[in-house]
């Protein structure tokens, strides 16, 4: 059996790989970090000029054809450059999606202005309290030719950036719809957030916002199956990103600990320090072959619940003992914000918090194996 990238998918990476390093030193980073969007734009124009935005769209909207497996590959380079720009919520929250259940129209009126790199889009799949993405309080109800919006939404990434936002909303007693909506329109409100790495988040307020019927995505008594779909893909999509994000920790932690020395030896031939470092290896390992498994499963169109939650587990998990040991072992440097490593542990922790963490995916794991549950039934 074969696990290695194809020749495509390794020029891919390393396409992407070369933009983010020129484009995410320590100093441009922080400037970005520093300013209320967040957004490395010099960045995202980039991304958009070498045609990774499309990525994972088709040609007739000006992308590249390929798949959901190529942006894992380019999210897994973003998390190695924790780099700010909103590849998740538009590509993986939204125009997978909108390519996959959109009209005609819809797809030609966001997707292409999405690869050109003119278009942030964003979903909004958490509700303040719950844990499930499947349990949805906001309400949608018909008026006449419009739908009436209402409730609140938790933690929506790059909503102060984006054209539309993918926004669930029940339709009926068992039914739910998904509606773009359009973030600066009457009856919409966005309250600024932070989350654990910087990156703004918004609280979404719907208080009888007005959607249009061609802005309603698919059936818009189907809307829950939209929403499994998308929230698979966006945990996998996460889980690829965090490996990156954990990998680039360990090297630039064994990088430090070959070099730097106490007692005239390098910090790296001391035994605790090599059995931690070690350990974390092994955690990047696991966050690795989990990834790749659930995105590959997805990317072929197979059933990949289960394989999601055990990815997801293995990402929380996996990501904080290795961005915390490679804070640990570089001593006060690991504190120091001037210092690169902090980065990583932040981000990491803001991913491990995304769509579910480790508890909770482990406990519904746990669930199905004692009751002998089908995943994907």
């Amino acid at each position: 059996m074969d696990f290695a990238f194809t020749e495509e998918q390794d020029a891919l990476r390393q396409l992407a790989r070369k933009i983010f390093e020129d484009h995410g030193t320590h100093e441009q980073l922080r400037a970005v970090e520093q300013s209320p969007e967040w957004f490395h734009r010099a960045l995202w124009d980039e991304l958009a000029r070498a045609n990774l935005l499309g990525v994972a769209l088709p040609e007739d909207v000006g992308g590249s054809g390929l798949g959901f497996l190529e942006l894992a590959v380019l999210l897994e380079e973003q998390g190695r450059a924790v780099a700010p720009v909103p590849l998740w919520p538009t590509l993986a929250l939204a125009a997978l999606p909108i390519n996959l259940f959109g009209s005609e129209a819809q797809r030609q009126r966001w997707l292409p202005g999405v690869a050109r790199g003119e278009t942030v889009l964003t979903a909004a799949l958490t509700e303040n309290g719950w844990d499930d993405s499947a349990a949805i309080t906001a309400t949608a109800r018909r008026d006449g030719a419009v739908w009436r919006l209402d409730g609140a939404k938790a933690c929506v990434p790059a909503a102060h950036l984006a054209a539309r936002i993918l926004v669930p909303a029940r339709t009926g007693d068992a039914a739910a719809g998904v509606f773009l909506v359009d973030p600066r329109a009457a009856g919409v409100e966005l309250q600024r957030d932070v989350a654990t790495n910087g990156e703004p988040l918004a609280e979404l307020r719907l208080s009888g916002a007005t959607v249009g019927a061609d802005d309603v995505l698919g059936d818009p008594q189907g809307g829950g199956a939209i929403v499994d779909w998308t929230v698979q893909r966006a945990i996998a999509a996460l889980c690829a990103t965090n490996v990156g994000v954990a990998e680039a920790a360990l090297r630039m932690t064994a990088s430090y600990l070959t070099t730097r020395k106490q007692f005239g030896k390098p910090l790296a031939t001391f035994q605790a320090v090599a059995q931690r470092a070690a350990d974390a290896f092994i955690q990047v390992e696991g966050m690795r072959w989990t990834a790749w498994q659930a995105v590959w499963k997805l990317a072929e169109g197979r059933a990949a619940r289960e394989d999601v939650d055990v990815a997801k587990f293995w990402a929380a998990q996996g990501g904080h003992f290795t961005t915390y040991a490679a804070q640990h072992l570089h001593g006060g440097m690991g504190l120091d914000l001037d210092y690169p490593v902090h980065r990583y542990f932040l981000w990491s922790k803001a991913i491990e918090l995304s769509l579910g963490g480790a508890t909770q995916h482990l406990a519904k794991l746990g669930a199905a194996m004692a009751n002998a549950e089908s995943y994907d039934t």
